[in-house]
């Protein structure tokens, strides 16, 4: 197998890590190393992770960085051949690395893997009946990402392996040739969006620059799911404002004109019930505006180096975003993108 890095970063974790510690360090994968970062945390994260020194990588942080700082600073002191992205409140089966790994190998351009997420209750103990987190990323024609099969009830359905638009940041199945490939300015997250979309953000380039997302139902995880999009009065401020800050900055990075040619008017919509919503009811992410004008010179200067390596046709990238999310078996996928 595959050497993989497990790379998992804490910002006042405590209540779960060290439960996701556990079942990390009870994979069957024969070969893998585990790096951890602490974000400057207020509570007991940085010393529980400390008490796992002899068996990973750990790194305590003067300064909180963000979930992309953190996992571009724990990215880069590995060397394994697979990354995984892992949030401290996910909890994953004994064979999910194993499972994962063997779904990316099959296909050289596989550069991301989704497993099947699970929802997980706040005690870390798998619910009864537990519904869907997510099975994959899907964008919708306003340009929302969400995850697929999110609070759904497990029924069987998502029991085949396909290809799906990207991962969720929550346990991602990254291969270091891509995190190579997507690079702009030595950054695979990029280090303005801090955290929120970031994910969405790396899956979109990677389309972009011909990658492609297998998902496969053997590697199941679950996970205690706190942010969603449709509980935006119970995350914080500075989640909310990173949120709209980021959706903008995704798309002027990664958009195609055609993209905008046939969604423009649900995107326009869209974006003005963003900044209404700003305006009347979260005047604290009215900041976003003037952070997306700060790092629009940046912003800029990453969409002309991703379009200019594009790989994708524009024909292939717009048939992934649908309102209802978008999936494809192996056999259809290559005949999808014919440049």
């Amino acid at each position: 197998m595959p050497p993989v890095a497990i790379t998992i970063v804490t910002h006042n974790s405590a209540r779960y890590i060290a439960r996701c510690l556990e079942h990390v360090f009870a994979q069957n994968h024969p070969n893998f190393e585990v790096i951890l970062i602490d974000n400057a945390s207020s509570d007991e994260s940085a010393s529980i992770l400390r008490q796992y020194a002899d068996r990973a990588t750990v790194v305590c942080n003067g300064e909180n960085r963000g979930f992309a700082g953190g996992q571009n600073q724990a990215i880069g002191l590995s060397t394994s051949d697979w990354v995984l992205t892992l949030n401290p409140d996910v909890r994953l089966t004994p064979d999910f690395l194993i499972e994962a790994v063997n779904a990316g190998v099959q296909d050289p351009q596989v550069g991301m893997v989704s497993g099947k997420l699970l929802s997980l209750g706040e005690d870390f103990e798998i619910p009864f009946q537990p519904h869907f987190d997510s099975t994959g990323i899907f964008f919708t024609p306003n340009l929302r990402h969400f995850d697929r099969g999110s609070k759904q009830k497990n029924e069987g359905q998502y029991e085949k392996d396909e290809y799906v638009f990207g991962v969720t940041g929550a346990a991602a199945l990254y291969r270091r040739a891509m995190i190579e490939d997507l690079k702009c300015g030595g950054e695979f997250f990029d280090h303005d969006f801090f955290a929120y979309r970031e994910d969405a953000d790396v899956a979109w380039r990677a389309q972009l620059l011909g990658w492609r997302c297998r998902y496969t139902p053997r590697a199941i995880a679950y996970h205690v799911r706190s942010v969603l999009p449709t509980d935006r009065h119970l995350v914080p401020a500075d989640v909310n404002m990173h949120s709209v800050k980021n959706r903008f900055l995704m798309r002027i990075k990664n958009g195609t004109w055609m993209l905008y040619r046939r969604h423009g008017v649900a995107i326009a919509i869209r974006d003005l019930v963003v900044v209404a919503g700003c305006l009347f009811y979260e005047p604290r992410s009215l900041r976003a505006f003037w952070l997306i004008l700060r790092c629009l010179p940046a912003a800029w200067r990453k969409r002309r180096e991703i379009m200019s390596r594009r790989r994708s046709t524009e024909a292939y990238i717009v048939s992934w975003f649908s309102y209802n999310p978008v999936s494809f078996p192996d056999s259809r996928i290559a005949a999808k993108d014919k440049l």
